[in-house]
């Protein structure tokens, strides 16, 4: 990034001194990145109650299935919690971030150069999102597992059935959990909605100031993808990946914050090319990524789009 954004100047030296303490930012953004990989391990290693719950629905007046049922049930409920909890830490570290590389008097673009470590985690929350919402969409048993909960909890309180879970699962945090499982992609829009909500909350900060940094941050990206200098120098398809889910994570934030979109033909991110780029991977790797832009973008059926986008990912 730094040999692309080299934009530094002496008159940034110049500039009234703003107070933002980014080591402190990066020292909290850090913590919830470190446990990141555990929240993907857990839903990998997510296998459900697929076959439990078959056999109680099929038996319905056998209460030893229906409790094997409840008792496979509870404890993957006790993880979607811990999943959507952790979706509610990475919610306010990316706001923190959002504020370090978007405050004045540095434009995005300095900021992103300046700040690279803390680019570099706004890229990881990225990164990290697409693969949950990835991983999320080829598991129908989440979905599963947690409607059987909600239809099955009324029924054993009646029955005075084990409801520990409660104390851990309160009908308001089941309620907050089933508005976010059932989202195709539960990640991207926490975060889309957290991205709108730092724009809204921050009203004396310009707009372009949030979309300059996404739509940076994606020509990077993009530039890399399709420059044989940099793709030679990834060092495993991993790298690539990577590149490629935050390309298409700040894409589908700038398209929920700016008013017009990311796919018209005044956005500052080259649409055209960025999905180019990713119609020339493997399918197998990017299909997830394209279903990303059709799906989880706001603007993508708007009149203002061209019809060479549409068709594109079609």
């Amino acid at each position: 990034m730094g040999n692309l954004l080299k934009v530094l100047t002496r008159e940034i030296e110049n500039c009234p001194h703003f107070f933002l303490d980014f080591e402190r930012v990066w020292n909290q953004v850090n913590a919830v990145l470190q446990d990141s990989e555990n929240v993907l391990t857990g839903l990998q290693a997510y296998k459900g109650a697929v076959q439990e719950i078959r056999e109680a629905i099929q038996n319905p007046n056998d209460i030893h299935l229906q409790e094997q049922a409840w008792n496979a049930v509870c404890p993957l409920v006790i993880k979607l919690k811990r999943f959507y909890e952790f979706s509610l830490r990475l919610e306010k570290a990316l706001q923190s971030l959002l504020e370090s590389l978007t405050c004045p008097p540095y434009t995005p673009t300095q900021h992103l150069e300046k700040e690279q470590a803390l680019a570099k985690q706004f890229a990881e929350i990225l990164h990290f999102t697409l693969r949950f919402d990835e991983l999320k969409m080829r598991n129908p048993a989440i979905q599963n597992d947690f409607s059987y909960y909600r239809r099955t909890i009324s029924r054993n309180r009646i029955n005075n059935m084990n409801l520990d879970i409660e104390h851990e699962v309160n009908n308001e945090m089941a309620n907050r959990m089933s508005l976010f499982y059932a989202e195709a992609t539960p990640m991207l829009k926490t975060l889309s909605n957290a991205t709108t909500a730092f724009v809204s909350e921050n009203k004396t900060l310009p707009l372009e100031n949030t979309t300059d940094c996404l739509s940076t941050m994606a020509s990077v990206c993009k530039v890399m993808l399709e420059t044989p200098d940099y793709t030679s120098r990834f060092n495993s398809e991993e790298t690539l990946l990577f590149c490629m889910r935050v390309m298409v994570g700040v894409i589908i934030l700038y398209d929920h914050v700016h008013p017009a979109g990311a796919f018209t033909k005044s956005s500052r991110i080259d649409m055209k090319g960025c999905i180019k780029v990713l119609k020339e991977q493997p399918a197998d790797n990017v299909e997830g990524l394209l279903n990303a832009l059709k799906f989880t973008t706001k603007s993508l059926n708007a009149e203002t789009t061209p019809k060479t986008i549409r068709a594109m990912l079609q």
